[in-house]
């Protein structure tokens, strides 16, 4: 068993000759509070070493620029969510909160509020969990709030569980370029998007509740990244109620086009799969397939959604209040309230003449009263959206096999 030590023991050279397998490289577990000031907590991030245990007591910490931690193997533990608290109120760059670059990365216990760029971010790492954490813009929803809450990106080995995240201008929880994904029993609510999951292959979401957003859960492909072809995703025992909050994502992002009150959203991503989840409470539609809508320069980019097997929901109330753009252009078609899934019927110009292929189709299982709604649009709107639309759930009949749950090697429960 390794020892857990006191850094200080491996500057003194009396004990270094004493207890010579002492080193600078053994871990330490080193306490912090905020009577020791933030330089302290700054310098304690920059120095930590491989397997480093750094315990924050309960309290405040108010801090003017982010921190960084580039340290293998670093727990950050709080003494609970509500109880050590980094705040960034008075943060003068743009930056994020907290961004870790290390793999094997433990953060947990603790929170992160009010930043003006990102809450907490990993990029490029492996084996990285956030656990138990609490990211939040106090004076809530606004397009000057930081844009993700909590943000792994370009990682592998992601674990989010019992996070709760407040007043992202993008996403609360957001998980993108990444690979081997588990977000659950996690709280999302009062972000423009509560959880995104984009260009990232093999995740699994469940669990959770996502309520108050602009839109609850987002499974998206995005065009000019250097990961594409999102795929394997699962979307199931998750709670997706109430999401009411207008969008207030700053003008030009992909997510601004997202209508009030969607519950879950696939967009240009493939094998896909939306079961056992209960839907309530959303004003424009619970589940919304769509192509990529926008314009883009990307031979490698597929703009459609494959392999959707929606099955097993429980649908409440929905649809009674379409909201922007996109809501109401649905509604002059559909009527109102929509139904409960809409699917755009954007295929390729290719598919449209021939036939999709059977991995890639949209299949729907859904018990009898589900409501349905194909709108049969074409590739780039060649021709206009068409009054025939098609709403037999049972023309959709069928199913893919079943996606392989993930395994992440820190999980114990893997």
């Amino acid at each position: 068993m390794r020892a857990i030590v006191s850094r200080a023991w491996a500057f003194a050279p009396g004990l270094a000759l004493t207890f010579g397998v002492v080193t600078a490289s053994m871990a330490a577990e080193i306490r912090l509070s905020p009577a020791d000031g933030v330089e302290k907590l700054v310098e304690t991030l920059i120095l930590a070493g491989e397997g480093d245990m750094i315990l924050l007591d309960e309290g405040r910490w108010e801090l003017e620029d982010g921190l960084v931690l580039d340290a293998k193997g670093v727990t950050i533990r709080g003494a609970g969510a509500e109880k050590s608290v980094l705040s960034f109120k008075g943060q003068t760059g743009a930056g994020e909160g907290l961004l870790v670059t290390s793999d094997n990365v433990v953060l947990e216990d603790f929170a992160v509020e009010d930043t003006k760029g990102d809450g907490i971010k990993s990029k490029g790492v492996d084996r990285i969990t956030f656990r138990n954490l609490r990211v939040e813009w106090t004076k809530g929803p606004n397009e000057k709030n930081g844009a993700y809450g909590v943000y792994p990106v370009s990682s592998t080995n992601v674990l989010v569980e019992g996070v709760t995240v407040r007043g992202a201008s993008d996403a609360g929880i957001y998980v993108g370029q990444s690979q081997d994904i588990i977000v659950r029993h996690s709280l999302a609510e009062y972000n423009v998007a509560g959880i995104e999951i984009e260009n990232s292959f093999r995740a699994d979401v469940y669990g959770n509740r996502a309520q108050h957003n602009t839109g609850g859960i987002l499974i998206f492909d995005l065009p000019n990244l250097p990961q594409q072809g999102g795929h394997d995703i699962r979307v199931f025992d998750n709670d997706v109620v109430n999401n009411d909050t207008p969008n207030f994502a700053p003008e030009g992002n992909i997510v601004g086009s997202v209508p009030t009150g969607t519950g879950i959203m696939v967009m240009a991503n493939r094998n896909v799969h939306i079961f056992g989840n209960r839907l309530s409470g959303n004003g424009t539609t619970h589940i919304l397939i769509a192509a990529y809508p926008n314009d883009f320069d990307d031979d490698e980019f597929m703009f459609v959604p494959r392999g959707v097997y929606i099955h097993g929901n429980e649908y409440g109330e929905g649809g009674g209040a379409p909201a922007g753009e996109i809501g109401e252009m649905i509604a002059h078609y559909t009527g109102t309230p929509l139904p409960d899934i809409i699917w755009d019927g954007v295929t390729r110009l290719t598919e449209w003449l021939t036939w999709v292929a059977a991995e890639d189709r949209i299949y729907i299982k859904e018990a009898e009263g589900t409501s349905f709604a194909n709108l049969k649009m074409i590739s780039q709107m060649i021709l206009p959206w068409r009054t025939s639309l098609d709403r037999d759930i049972a023309n959709y009949a069928g199913e893919l096999p079943e996606i392989t749950a993930v395994s992440l090697p820190q999980d114990s429960e893997s």
